[in-house]
């Protein structure tokens, strides 16, 4: 095999790297109203999932398909996200000046409390990681969907540690050593972060169908 032939190795890599860099173009492009980062990012993930299984196609119309079909559910999870985050910020905020300012007695009940958002904030983005994936995967209540994502963020563990990596080094990266590799951000966290998920996604998935012992976009559901 030639190492520029398209189905080299490198072409690949070159490809999916041009890949993630439009995807992160369009999920900025459709996130710019705030509300609708949910639907945004459950339209990357599903795209980026495709990709991954090899069975991408015209990224431009399963990106918009994937928006359309999932924005009602994904903003609703969105906007509980939104809210509950800016409750935990808030909290962070407010216990962060109150420690400072206390003393004995008082200083180690807001050191509990603080150890008490600590833990809700680590499951917050444990639900933030996986929600958006299992949105653009399988179908399922609202609330099945942020529990779900709890549960099996918890369970595969590792996989959630290496998914948070990526996203922080890509943060890492862009806010302190190369500014301009926000050209790919979201697109190629999606993109990394979906090898990671997309063996998670299928292992805790159902396909009523049963055709071929994986989940079909949209048609299984999760318990």
């Amino acid at each position: 095999m030639k190492f520029f032939s398209y189905e080299s190795p490198f072409s690949q890599t070159l490809l999916k790297l041009a890949y993630s860099c439009y995807l992160n173009l369009l999920w900025f492009v459709f996130s710019i109203p705030v509300f609708t980062i949910g639907a945004s990012t459950a339209a990357l993930y599903s795209v980026t999932l495709k990709i991954v299984r090899e069975r991408e196609g015209d990224l431009t119309r399963q990106f918009y398909g994937a928006f359309r079909e999932n924005f009602r559910q994904a903003t609703v999870l969105w906007l509980i996200l939104l809210g509950a985050g800016l409750f935990l910020a808030g909290d962070g905020y407010i216990l962060y000046h109150l420690f400072r300012t206390s003393q004995g007695a008082a200083a180690v009940l807001w050191t509990l409390v603080s150890a008490l958002v600590i833990a809700a904030s680590i499951a917050y983005v444990i639900v933030l990681i996986y929600v958006f994936p299992l949105t653009a995967s399988v179908v399922n209540s609202d609330w099945a969907m942020l529990k779900n994502s709890f549960f099996i963020g918890t369970h595969y563990l590792f996989c959630t540690i290496l998914t948070m990596g990526i996203h922080f080094a890509m943060f890492y990266i862009v806010v302190s050593l190369f500014t301009p590799m926000i050209i790919f951000g979201e697109g190629l966290c999606a993109l990394l972060s979906s090898y990671l998920l997309s063996g998670v996604i299928r292992a805790c998935s159902f396909d009523p169908s049963g055709r071929d012992g994986t989940e079909a976009d949209n048609d299984g559901e999760t318990e």
